[in-house]
């Protein structure tokens, strides 16, 4: 009988889940029986990329983003007690997976209340934020997630441990008791031969309202520009919807396959800089122009060391017009990466209790 393991990552936006989409691969292909657990949006593309599996809905954490991103952090602390009655109602939930469908490893992607209460089934956590940086509060949330990792017997972090790497001081620490293992580039897209069709590739995510503000502001850049253009709005949707009006092509969400092709067939891609997307481009190769999430530290320090380390150009979200595409070419772009994740040794884990 195939071992059961719950893969469960976070609904705030698609990244989380995404990532998990080759590690679930990878335990079909190991013989493992994937159980997949999560809830909104993130629960929705993973039940349309695998519709053979248990896909089970788990407790939301009603993250909810301000329309003004210097109030996030603060927005985020009042609803501390929504999120704390949420995650001891996750563990509840996880407890009751686990006794029936008798799992017998737990893999967590950034989700709190996910592990084994009495530490008696093998747990991982997915991170790339062993730093989290929020402003002055960066010391706090930073010790608040390390004392959650620490649950589980070992934390994956998707990136190369050593220089060159991706998540700068956000993947990697001094001093520490954590049992880390890294994993390279994890992206569920392979490098393949591709021609340019489309001049730019929009790629929205991410929680609302800023998601669709900055696709409102984009579309109002975009309809002077004459060129061939493609949106991927990053709604999850029961039905795609795909709709054309001279040059713009918009799709409410794309599976896997179709935004690999994407990806590789166009010249320039303007998205945001969610630590996902920066994995994705890495294996798949391209030139990107970045607009962090306002209010999110994370990514607007990701785009800032992309920056200085010549990759790709970023600029606020209020500040982007199609002059500031300009810059693109004066960047070198993502190189391909061709790294193979170690899923066997990782597996191991599941094997040894």
């Amino acid at each position: 009988m195939k071992k059961k393991i719950l893969v469960a990552p976070l609904n705030w936006g698609l990244g989380h889940a995404t990532r998990c989409i080759p590690i679930i691969h990878a335990l079909m292909e190991h013989h493992y029986e994937p159980i997949i657990a999560s809830d909104g949006a993130a629960l929705d593309l993973l039940k349309k990329e695998f519709p053979t599996l248990i896909a089970l809905e788990l407790p939301s954490y009603h993250i909810q983003y301000t329309k003004h991103g210097f109030l996030l952090k603060w927005q985020f602390f009042k609803n501390f007690p929504k999120l704390f009655k949420a995650i001891k109602s996750e563990k509840k939930g996880v407890q009751n997976i686990i006794e029936t469908y008798n799992i017998t490893g737990i893999i967590s992607d950034n989700r709190f209340g996910v592990f084994s209460i009495n530490r008696h089934i093998p747990s991982v956590y997915i991170t790339h934020q062993l730093n989290v940086y929020s402003g002055i509060t960066t010391w706090l949330t930073t010790k608040m997630h390390q004392h959650i990792i620490k649950k589980h017997d070992e934390c994956w972090v998707p990136d190369f441990e050593n220089i060159p790497n991706f998540s700068g001081q956000l993947g990697h620490i001094q001093n520490h008791n954590l049992n880390l293992k890294y994993l390279g580039i994890l992206s569920r897209f392979e490098k393949s031969t591709s021609t340019k069709i489309f001049d730019i590739l929009v790629l929205l995510s991410g929680p609302e309202p800023q998601r669709t503000l900055l696709e409102y502001k984009i579309l109002l850049e975009l309809k002077a520009f004459k060129k061939n253009i493609i949106l991927v709005q990053g709604k999850v949707e029961n039905t795609q919807i795909i709709s054309k009006n001279n040059n713009l092509t918009i799709y409410n969400y794309m599976q896997s396959e179709a935004l690999e092709k994407a990806i590789q067939n166009s010249h320039l891609i303007i998205s945001r800089s969610g630590y996902t997307t920066i994995m994705d481009l890495a294996k798949l190769e391209g030139k990107v122009f970045f607009i962090p999430t306002p209010g999110q530290h994370e990514q607007i320090y990701l785009a800032k060391r992309l920056e200085k380390l010549n990759i790709a150009p970023y600029c606020k979200q209020g500040d982007f017009n199609m002059e500031k595409l300009n810059t693109i070419n004066l960047y070198q772009g993502f190189k391909a990466y061709n790294n193979t994740v170690d899923f066997k040794n990782l597996f191991s884990l599941f094997q040894s209790k």
